[in-house]
């Protein structure tokens, strides 16, 4: 089996920064596409950005310019750098991996708060 644990969420002030890391663990032959989600209470989860295997990145629109997603394929974890934060980013974040053998796999979740 396989999991993925999140870290680095907490409280920033707004126009402040966080890095984000998941890292995957257990019988890995390899994985595809790494992605992060966002959850706000009440709403549906939804996408952020994602990465190849080969570092091919893709965002949404809400965070272009502000994100950037990076992976470290020799120890399976992806990050999640965060600049420019805005209370609309407050959310629980989640990262998703699609392995090789087992599909897709969601980590836990972390939280990050934007407030002053």
């Amino acid at each position: 089996q396989v999991q993925l644990v999140e870290s680095g969420g907490g409280l920033v002030q707004p126009g402040g920064s966080l890095r984000l890391s998941c890292a995957a663990s257990g019988r890995i032959f390899g994985i595809n596409d790494m992605a992060w989600y966002r959850q706000a209470p009440g709403k549906q989860r939804d996408f952020v950005g994602s990465i190849t295997s080969g570092a091919r990145t893709n965002y949404a629109d809400s965070v272009k310019g502000r994100f950037t997603i990076s992976r470290d394929n020799a120890i399976n974890t992806v990050y999640l750098q965060m600049n420019s934060l805005k209370p609309e980013d407050t959310a629980a974040y989640y990262c998703h991996a699609d392995f090789k053998l087992f599909g897709g796999r969601w980590g836990q979740g972390t939280q990050v708060t934007v407030s002053s």
